[in-house]
Parts: structure tokens; sequence; C-alpha cells
């Protein structure tokens, strides 16, 4: 997908990828992810980007510019997050602070108070719910404005449309 020159073919391809992913996910039995994964990623994304080739064009075109200080400023970012991950503990260490704070209460009190044998589905579902309702609510809002956006564009276009056809 990197090196192809299509866009479209690029958009199809990363939905597949996102529908083929939340299969797995749902094999796995995180059907909260699975969903998540589903509808963002191969439904939502792949509109938008669907929409956004609409508008621009299916073809990338050539640039006009060297690609060297791009190049930089992700090299920068990648050293800077990799610098800010080496203080965190290593990768399913039992000593890790999340394991012995909220994880052992979670894993002991969700079968009983919220019913759900999936432990994640329960801590989003119940635990999080308003979080995952303010997340729901960002995504909307940003749909909503991108949207909103695009209406904009198209009266404008219509009106330069009509101004020349005067």
């Amino acid at each position: 997908m990197v090196r192809m020159r299509s866009l479209l073919a690029v958009v199809m391809l990363a939905g597949i990828y996102s529908l083929i992913s939340a299969g797995l996910f749902l094999i796995m039995d995180a059907v909260d992810v699975a969903f998540t994964e589903a509808a963002v990623g191969a439904g939502l994304s792949t509109v938008l980007l669907l929409g956004t080739l609409a508008l621009t064009g299916c073809r990338q075109v050539q640039r006009q510019h060297s690609p060297m200080l791009p190049l930089a400023v992700v090299s920068i970012t990648g050293v800077v997050l990799i610098w800010g991950t080496q203080d965190m503990p290593h990768f399913g260490d039992p000593q890790a602070p999340v394991h012995h704070h909220v994880a052992p209460r979670y894993i002991e009190a969700a079968p009983k108070e919220v019913g759900v044998p999936n432990i994640v589905t329960a801590v989003l579902a119940s635990y999080r719910g308003f979080d995952t309702l303010g997340e729901t609510a960002v995504v909307f809002t940003a749909g909503v404005g991108v949207l909103a956006l695009l209406g904009i564009r198209r009266r404008r276009r219509a009106g330069e449309h009509k101004e020349r056809q005067q």
C-alpha cells in the first residue's frame, strides 16, 4: 500500500485490512474492540477517505519539494516518542503499578457487579461508560464538522459555477 500510486486502491485495501482485523478481534473474543474497529476503521474512515478522494482526485501527484523536512520531523518525533517510553515498565511485568491498583479490583468485582464474562467489555461498558460516551460524542462531533465543511465547500463551488455562467 505504501508504494501504490492509486489512492482509491489504498483506501479500499485499508478498509479491507480493518475489516479483517475486526474479524480477528472477534475470534479472540474482544467483541467491543472488533465492533469499534469495524465501525470506525472499516466503516467511517473508509467512507470519509472515499469522500475526500471524490473531492480531490484518485491519483497521487508527483511531489514538487524535497522530502527531507518531513522526514526530519518524523524522525525527531519518533526519537522523542521512543525516549519517552524508556521509563515504562516492561510489557507483562507483574510488578508494574497498573497491576497493583485498579486491575485487581476490576478482575475480582467485574463479573459480580456487571454480569459480563469479558472483563474488557465490563470495564468499557460499565466502569468507563461515561468516558466511552464522551469518545463517541467527540467522533460524532468530528463527523458533523467534516460534513459541515464539505457542505460549505459545495455551496461555494455552486456559487462560483453560477457566477461563471452569468
